[in-house]
């Protein structure tokens, strides 16, 4: 299988994900710029969304969408914990916490990246970031992880999403139930791995 990512986006969760599942990817790199792929193709032809991550499967099949990606990738690996059992109530509360990460806090960091983005419109979407990471280190209080007692997809998003903060001028340390989170995660080998990985594709 192939991931196409851009260092540090939001495909690092995928990425996480499959380095936690022992699921061998190969790395494309994306310059989401100027939407060209590192082996020189255009992206946008690859991928008409123009996001990442894409994830093209063995046979060609393509998946988008980060929080589809991550239990697809779990999913070949039940035995890896990273999406719990179907029908359980802890799958429904991983999908609660992708669908708040995806619509509400990611979103919330759109406007922070965007060079046509105007003080007042960064000033609101800061203020709800902030609310929302309010809201997660409450979740938070007294647990290793998001859900149940161990890592899951939902976690590799968060932990993916919270380090967006210091490029947005938002220090995570002023939540320290957050700012263990992202240490305690960031300790993971797999985790380790994911982040030196896209740091030698530069």
């Amino acid at each position: 299988m192939k991931l196409y990512l851009t260092p540090g986006a939001c495909s690092l969760s995928p990425h996480i994900v499959a380095q936690e599942a022992g699921i061998v990817l190969e790395l494309k790199k994306v310059d989401l710029r100027t939407k060209k792929v590192s082996d020189g193709s255009n992206y946008n032809e690859v991928n008409p969304k123009g996001s990442v991550p894409l994830l093209v499967l063995d046979d060609g099949t393509k998946l988008t969408e980060g929080p589809v990606i991550v239990q697809y990738l779990a999913d070949q690996k039940p035995q890896s914990g990273l999406m719990p059992a179907p029908g359980s109530i802890d799958r429904y509360r991983v999908l609660e916490w992708l669908n708040f990460e995806a619509t509400e806090l990611h979103k919330s960091f759109s406007p922070m990246f965007n060079p046509a983005a105007v003080p007042e419109w960064k000033q609101f979407a800061a203020a709800a970031i902030h609310r929302h990471f309010d809201y997660i280190s409450k979740q938070l209080k007294d647990r290793q992880f998001l859900v149940g007692d161990r890592f899951t997809v939902a976690d590799a998003y968060l932990f993916t999403i919270l380090g967006w903060g210091q490029y947005a001028g938002i220090d995570v340390a002023k939540w320290p139930v957050l700012k263990s989170y992202v240490d305690r995660i960031a300790a993971r080998p797999k985790v380790q791995a994911a982040l030196q990985a896209e740091k030698a594709l530069g």
